[in-house]
């Protein structure tokens, strides 16, 4: 009995070691060789200073920006250690009223556009971390970057492009535009 209780504390310490330190480790490792940007969070820096990452969402709700995608994370949009989705079913009272809340918020902010509102403006992601909008949702909000910062629907395009991504390998998830990109290419024109 008792060289059976050794066996399996020695199983479990050498497995304890493997799993929960060499493996980590090692791919900790192999991450900063091979993809160091991506393995310290797809930073996005400006004069030395990190302004946010790539792959975490941030809210936006000043006009002169392009806005994010909703948030469902608590107890404040776009909470990294918070990441999930609302749960809230289609037939839920409350997604409802949060859906026409965001559409009265999008319709004060730019009163004269009277296109269909993008889903993905006024739904959260499954993650509630989403970093990207649609170029439909781009779009939709261009007018009013456009006539709160005075400049040409040309210039906006180009940086709307410049911050847009395809599918992957042509086939693969969505077209995106990167809303912080996007919104620090308007900052830095």
């Amino acid at each position: 009995m008792a060289k059976l209780l050794r066996q399996s504390v020695a199983i479990l310490v050498l497995l304890t070691a493997l799993t929960g330190v060499v493996y980590p480790l090692l791919v900790t490792g192999i991450a900063q060789v091979v993809f160091p940007r991506a393995a310290n969070g797809s930073l996005i820096e400006r004069h030395g200073k990190p302004l946010g990452s790539e792959l975490i969402g941030q809210a936006f709700t000043d006009p002169k920006y392009f806005w994010s995608r909703p948030s469902a994370t608590s107890p404040f949009p776009d909470n990294s250690t918070s990441s999930s989705g609302s749960n809230l079913g289609p037939t839920n009272s409350a997604l409802t009223d949060a859906v026409k809340q965001r559409i009265e918020a999008l319709r004060a902010a730019d009163p004269g556009n009277t296109e269909p509102v993008p889903v993905d403006l006024i739904t959260a992601s499954g993650s509630g971390l989403d970093p990207h909008i649609s170029p439909a949702a781009a779009i939709y909000q261009m007018a009013r970057v456009v006539r709160v910062r005075g400049i040409s629907p040309e210039q906006v395009k180009a940086m709307i492009a410049q911050a847009s991504a395809g599918r992957q390998l042509g086939l693969l998830g969505e077209p995106r535009v990167n809303v912080l990109q996007l919104n620090l290419l308007l900052d830095g024109r």
